[in-house]
């Protein structure tokens, strides 16, 4: 990764002697599908370990059963391995819960937590602001005795969901909001993913993440700007506790792109309301999407490189992104020739029955590929939009009377087209020139035009999906309903298109370059009787480096 602040501070540890070795983790809670903010995070912790011969483990942050569960366990699993990155061990916070239980009780020993009785509205409304203090609870001075009786009890099941909470005894007037007694323990009569029926208390997150990180050595934690302010509260809990190694965090500015929306509760707000088709809808940011959109993850490596490691937020623009997938693409996706908008061209002069092969390379720079079998016949496929009746200038396409070069094949001059009743075009004519095969043009005349098709004697039929930006504005989620600025044009639906019948085999998954119309993949749901195309990204890029 490009020079990063984070790297320096490890440099400057390792050279003094403060640390001797380097270990991250990346620690998402699995309650919902990662995002292109993730792999930000994911190829910091990740690549961070592996340029100091350190290790990364993955550890599921799973302290609120309400909202987590094994499908996004394993979801999150799959897009780590996609982007290339391997843990050295898979951990749970859940496995720490006797661990935390007992850190827990030596905060009530040692005075340092106690039992409220307040609601969750009454510890909002005590809280305070950032002008003034908060105000202590009632309950605050409960004994040691108390406290760890009624600890017990929580734990036992006598109480009701929020009747009590376990609370920090820190300061109720810090200038930092997060020192005001946070809670460390509620109640929730829930069933965990992994634990099952064992708790009815968990801990909040504020209190597993930096206990978690210390009893698994790890040194630096590394993690997003919105957890700055939480630092304090890290260390707090992690020197009260105290450890060996005590782990560091540091903060790194979140990755923000214009036209997405990466919060979870909002995305569940498309996918709920039917505006996308799910969680790995190619128009989602996140990686599931992203990945069945046909982004490489090799590109978004790219691109979380070319942000670079920051101290303060910023908006990326999505464009960015689209020239790191154009650039791998443009590098490693075969070529092919699909017609998304056909209309039928008719060589009047060609032999009817008879049909010639191209052995073609399927990438000019990549012989390793291979090649595929071009057919050309009488009939052939073109873009609708190749050919226009009475067209403007400096258009070199078909025309009465203009030639254009047919892709690796034969010199063509229109001679005009065949109209329905409607006037719509429904077939245009021509004759070709049978000396101009593979690029010759033995009188020296100049072509300027040419154009793809694709041979009617063996097309393959295949639905495209052609995808523009989810929103209409570039930040969607400054408002709290994000379905006022989804496009209504994202998606397209093209169910009549033709590729070439040579290419041979098409798996899901496999990514091609379609000639002149932009990169496509082959979607998840294709199957070789009825192809289904997702368009990646297109050719051109509005980006200026």
């Amino acid at each position: 990764m490009n020079g990063n602040f984070i790297h320096d501070i490890i440099d400057e540890e390792l050279a003094s002697g403060k640390n001797t070795r380097v270990q991250t983790r990346f620690p998402p809670e699995p309650n919902g599908w990662l995002h292109i903010g993730h792999a930000k995070a994911i190829c910091i912790d990740f690549a961070t370990a592996e340029k100091y011969g350190g290790i990364c483990n993955l550890r599921f942050d799973d302290t609120n059963p309400v909202k987590e569960g094994e499908e996004y366990v394993e979801a999150i699993k799959r897009d780590i391995e996609w982007l290339g990155f391997k843990w050295a061990n898979v951990y749970y916070a859940s496995s720490y819960f006797d661990f935390l239980y007992e850190c827990a009780l030596k905060l009530i020993r040692n005075g340092d937590a106690y039992v409220d009785d307040l609601s969750a509205a009454e510890i909002a409304a005590t809280r305070g602001n950032l002008t003034e203090p908060g105000t202590e609870s009632p309950y605050r001075n409960r004994s040691v005795e108390e406290n760890l009786e009624l600890f017990e009890r929580m734990r036992a099941g006598e109480f009701a969901d929020g009747e009590k909470v376990l609370r920090a005894k820190i300061d109720m007037a810090s200038p930092n909001l997060n020192m005001r007694d946070p809670v460390v323990y509620r109640i929730l009569h829930v069933d965990h993913h992994q634990t099952g029926s064992k708790w009815c208390i968990y801990p909040m997150y504020d209190f597993a993440h930096p206990l978690s990180d210390a009893c698994e050595k790890v040194t630096y934690s590394l993690c997003s700007l919105e957890f700055e302010n939480h630092r304090p509260l890290y260390n707090w809990f992690r020197d009260k506790i105290g450890f060996d190694e005590p782990p560091r965090q540091i903060e790194f500015a979140r990755l923000n792109l214009n036209y997405c929306v990466t919060s979870k509760r909002k995305n569940m707000q498309l996918v709920s309301s039917g505006t996308v088709s799910g969680w790995d809808d190619p128009r989602m940011c996140t990686l599931a999407g992203m990945r069945r959109r046909g982004y490489p993850p090799e590109a978004i490596r790219d691109f979380i490189d070319r942000v670079g490691v920051a101290k303060a937020d910023s908006i990326v623009d999505y464009a960015l992104l689209e020239a790191c997938v154009r650039d791998d693409l443009n590098a490693n996706a075969p070529r092919i020739m699909a017609v998304l908008d056909p209309v039928k061209l008719i060589i009047e002069n060609y032999p009817e029955g008879k049909t010639e092969t191209l052995d073609v390379e399927l990438h000019p720079d990549k012989p390793e590929l291979g090649t595929r079998r071009v057919t050309f016949s009488r009939e052939l496929y073109i873009e609708r939009e190749d050919y226009m009746d009475a067209p403007p200038k400096k258009y070199f396409r078909l025309f009465p009377g203009n030639e254009v070069r047919l892709k690796g094949t034969y010199v063509v001059r229109c001679t005009g087209a065949d109209h329905d009743e409607n006037g719509n075009v429904t077939a245009v004519r021509c004759v070709y020139d049978p000396e101009t095969r593979g690029g010759n043009t033995p009188d020296g005349r100049k072509v300027k035009g040419t154009i793809h098709f694709v041979s009617a004697a063996d097309c393959r039929k295949a639905e495209v999906r052609l995808y523009d930006r989810l929103f209409t504005v570039e930040n969607p989620a400054a408002d709290e309903d994000v379905l006022e600025h989804v496009n209504p044009d994202s998606l397209t639906v093209v169910d009549n298109a033709v590729i070439e019948g040579g290419v041979g085999d098409i798996a899901p998954g496999d990514t091609f370059q379609f000639m002149r119309k932009g990169y496509f993949r082959a979607d998840d749901s294709s199957t070789p009787e009825n192809l289904v195309f997702n368009r990646t990204v297109e050719l051109n890029s509005s980006y200026k480096a």
